[in-house]
């Protein structure tokens, strides 16, 4: 085999190497240099977007192990640089997809379905149901991607297990106006965790005291300047209860479907029920309710209903008005390992599949897992 040869061989083994923030070979990139093979030696040159790119390392040792695939390449000198501001122009363009800086991806038009994930009150373990939701969607093949809309009550990093040794979220990598978000257990994930450190060595992360204006600008920039690229489905973790931000992901996403969480607990549950009849005020459809903590079989095989029961049913019964049938999507049970899995930042549909609040999520995402399509869609089409 001729030198040259193995030159196409080693540049198509580099280019099908995968940058792991934005999930596309280098090839389409533009992150290849000059690569030449002379005798048993490749010369292997990348670019990466970013001066202190985090996944260096990764790209870099995935690079070589490519060209050191090829036959005959004994010996491989991978050198790094970074692309240069034109280059760097040219990709967020490309990443777009033609879509002008700061416009909505996640239109009527998208093929994305979103799916506001939202209660009445706090407590009802939302967050958890969203960040285990999520995984069991990614787990089925499905490109998923999770907004932490909860702004003020951010958890969802930690859930997913997005954090360091030293409990800090990651800071999203940014190629000029776009932003990657970080991915955890296949799920693409935002939230203003990742932009909040700490104000002393063993502190908390920053508090948020915003008001309407900052909470609707930083919600949408979620979704305008993170680069999730083509997803099937988005969920977002909603704040609880009825206000700005609420009211602003109406406005952003008046055709987005909403779930409304849940406990057996009539406190909770009749509380419950206002947040969707806020949903359908800007427009979006509920599309069902989950049931969080409800009844452990105990291994005596009696039931502990710590919570109550039929709290779930109410919820889905008073919001089955004019003609709208809202489910209840799943009635979740009452789990140890639900709430140490979430702690320990591995979700329980991981950790421990066959565990009873887990295969309630598994069976949950299942229901939700349809295949994208154009039905219901308007199309941007006209008569020629």
């Amino acid at each position: 085999m001729t030198d040259a040869s193995r030159t196409q061989r080693v540049r198509a083994a580099v280019g099908a190497v995968t940058d792991p923030e934005l999930r596309r070979p280098l090839s389409e990139l533009g992150m290849l240099r000059e690569i030449a093979v002379r005798g048993a030696v490749a010369h292997v040159g990348i670019a990466l977007t970013i001066v202190g790119c985090p996944a260096a390392t990764r790209i870099e040792r995935d690079v070589r192990e490519a060209a050191a695939s090829v036959v005959g390449v004994e010996e491989v000198e991978v050198t790094v640089g970074v692309m240069t501001p034109a280059e760097r122009a040219w990709l967020t363009e490309r990443l777009r997809g033609g879509r002008a800086p700061r416009t909505m991806p996640f239109g009527p038009d998208s093929l994305t379905r979103v799916i506001a994930v939202t209660s009445g009150k706090g407590g009802v373990g939302k967050s958890t149901v969203t960040a285990n939701l999520a995984v069991a969607l990614a787990e089925r093949g499905l490109a998923v991607g999770l907004v932490d809309a909860d702004v003020h009550g951010f958890s969802i990093p930690g859930l997913l297990g997005l954090v360091d040794a030293d409990g800090l979220p990651p800071q999203p990598t940014r190629i000029d106006d776009l932003m990657l978000p970080p991915v955890a257990y296949g799920v693409k994930t935002i939230s203003i965790g990742m932009f909040l450190r700490r104000g002393d060595a063993n502190g908390p992360l920053g508090a948020v005291a915003w008001r309407g204006p900052m909470l609707h600008r930083t919600v949408q920039q979620f979704l305008t300047d993170v680069h999730f690229g083509d997803l099937d489905v988005l969920l977002l973790d909603m704040p609880p209860g009825t206000g700005d931000v609420a009211i602003s992901v109406g406005q952003l996403l008046p055709h987005a479907e909403v779930v409304v969480v849940t406990t057996p607990q009539a406190a909770a549950s009749d509380v419950a029920v206002r947040s969707g009849l806020v949903a359908r005020q800007t427009g979006q459809r509920v599309i069902g309710v989950i049931e969080n903590m409800a009844a452990l079989v105990l291994p005596d095989g009696s039931t502990l209903d710590l919570f109550g029961s039929g709290g779930g049913a109410d919820v889905a019964a008073a919001l089955s008005r004019d003609g709208e049938d809202v489910a209840l999507l799943a009635s979740i049970p009452l789990s140890a390992s639900l709430r140490a899995d979430g702690d320990a930042g591995t979700p329980v549909v991981i950790a421990h599949p066959d565990d009873p609040a887990a295969v309630a999520v598994l069976a949950l995402a299942e229901r939700l897992a349809g295949p994208r399509g154009l039905s219901g869609r308007s199309l941007p089409l006209r008569p020629a």
